[in-house]
């Protein structure tokens, strides 16, 4: 066999991985560029517009007939409905300074987002889709699920403006909860019987969606995880690993109301993990229950003042309502 024949499999795979990598920018850049071309149509249309004296049936009768020499010679894609959506991405991201400016994203996540009145939360979506790398599909899910909301619960109002400056930054366990737990994914209606070995079992099978509603950094390490010590066994329902916080993340599931012996359990699995299962770079382990009924009272006088180990949220198998979660973080941004 010669030489070249015997490294023919690296010397494809080399250039395959570079053709394949070309291909992934030229689409990026090809991207990025209708989106910006799609702005500053926006933006023609909008300065056209201000030389009308009657601005609103001026700008009808402008669209409509920029759309039909458009389509003439462009084709579909210049719609009435789709031009009047460029003039509205123009006037959505031309009022503030923000990342948008470099388009990271594709047209279609940017037609979603500029639906999201709130411009803290349409921000901070923007930088999530991008940094994680959502499909259009999971921005909606996650939209839906309303996870600006529930990580804003959890914040003071500084926390609250990093969401929208920086986006998700994960620092300490904290950083990382939420509450609720949305796991609609399982397709679980809210009041069905359903054990806690349904539930684990719920998880695992979708585990993908479990990690992305766990949030970043989230590795599976296993389920029913044994540990032994003084001839007694011990299970833990799910442990992860946090590459971001470099510790172990110990879950427990619960699907009835929170007691403090399902916390003093939980302390007991993470004080073992401490001792005899992390090393000595790593970070303490985390522990989270995750119940269907919670008493923050009970969670509070249960943990130590100083805890940052210990964690409880709810979930909720159904879609949480955005109108209610909103008059929460209204209530809550009052009482500060």
């Amino acid at each position: 066999m010669s030489q070249v024949s015997k490294n023919s499999g690296d010397f494809f795979e080399k250039i395959t991985a570079l053709l394949k990598n070309a291909r992934k920018k030229a689409i990026y850049s090809i991207n990025q560029t209708m989106v910006y071309t799609y702005y500053e149509i926006g933006k023609i249309i909008i300065e056209e517009e201000q030389k009308g004296q009657k601005r609103a049936e001026y700008g009808k009768q402008l669209i409509k007939q920029l759309s039909q020499k458009l389509v003439k010679e462009f084709g579909k894609g210049f719609s009435k409905r789709n031009l009047e959506q460029m003039r509205l991405f123009y006037l959505t991201y031309s009022k503030t300074q923000t990342l948008s400016a470099e388009f990271r994203l594709s047209w279609s996540h940017y037609l979603f987002l500029t639906r999201i009145d709130n411009e803290d939360e349409r921000k901070f979506y923007e930088i999530e889709a991008f940094e994680n790398n959502w499909s259009l599909r999971e921005l909606k899910r996650q939209f839906d699920s309303a996870l600006f909301e529930r990580l804003v619960l959890s914040r003071d109002k500084k926390g609250v403006k990093k969401l929208s400056e920086k986006g998700q930054i994960i620092k300490n366990p904290e950083d990382t909860l939420k509450d609720p737990y949305i796991l609609e994914f399982l397709g679980l209606p809210e009041e069905t019987r359903y054990s806690e070995t349904d539930l684990e079992q719920k998880l695992i099978d979708k585990l993908e969606n479990f990690l992305l509603e766990l949030g970043k950094g989230y590795t599976f390490v296993g389920r029913q995880v044994r540990f032994t010590f003084d001839d007694k066994h011990f299970r833990i329902d799910l442990v992860f690993y946090n590459r971001l916080l470099q510790s172990f993340v110990l879950i427990d599931l619960k699907i009835g109301e929170l007691s403090h012996q399902d916390l003093g359990q939980m302390q007991m699995y993470v004080n073992y993990y401490d001792r005899f299962v992390k090393l000595d770079h790593e970070n303490k382990t985390v522990g989270m229950v995750l119940c269907k009924k919670k008493n923050d009272t009970l969670v509070e006088i249960t943990l130590a003042e100083n805890n940052e180990q210990i964690f409880a949220s709810k979930y909720q198998t159904v879609l949480p309502s955005k109108k209610e979660l909103k008059q929460l973080i209204e209530n809550k941004l009052t009482d500060e």
